[in-house]
């Protein structure tokens, strides 16, 4: 078997978070969480607590800024990954805003992933949805996430687009 791939996408505040964690906890008793966040300040580190309290003590909880590649996933585990902007986000300041680079390290992470036995849910935003930036590192960023969020669509059974709180199933 191989792995699963289901992306929930949106804006900022739809309740993307909210309705992955409540699919991943229809698949498994106990899921695991996979942040990929850097707390680098106040505002985030309350943002980081609200999703811990939310989620309690029955996820098992991994915190991977970058680096995915051998983390120990079991045999048909499922595995929230929230979110997948904050880590391209991560790797575009990683390599020094550099698209393709930062391109290329999401691509053979998430290529790594799709070789185990495991149910990924995969948490992202739609960037781009708010217009083209006058910021030039904001356009390639946008950049980014436009192409990586493709390639996780590409390879997912199933696609949602949260919007204002209602979840629209967009593939599967």
């Amino acid at each position: 078997m191989k792995a699963r791939f289901i992306m929930v996408t949106g804006g900022q505040r739809s309740g993307k978070s909210v309705f992955a964690e409540t699919l991943a906890l229809q698949m498994s008793p106990h899921p695991t969480y996979l942040a990929t966040a850097k707390v680098m300040d106040e505002e985030m580190a309350r943002r980081v607590a609200i999703h811990k309290d939310r989620r309690k003590e029955i996820w098992r909880n991994i915190e991977s800024p970058l680096e995915v590649k051998g983390i120990d996933f079991t045999d048909n585990e499922v595995v929230l990954i929230d979110c997948l902007t904050l880590w391209a986000t991560n790797w575009f300041f990683e390599r020094n805003e550099n698209v393709e680079d930062s391109l290329t390290a999401l691509r053979d992470q998430i290529e790594w992933l799709m070789t185990c036995n495991t149910t990924f849910i995969v948490v992202t935003n739609e960037v781009g949805l708010g217009g083209v930036s006058c910021n030039s590192m904001q356009r390639r960023f946008a950049d980014l996430q436009g192409y990586i969020n493709q390639l996780v669509a590409s390879i997912a059974e199933e696609v949602y687009l949260i919007v204002s709180g209602i979840p629209v199933k967009i593939k599967g």
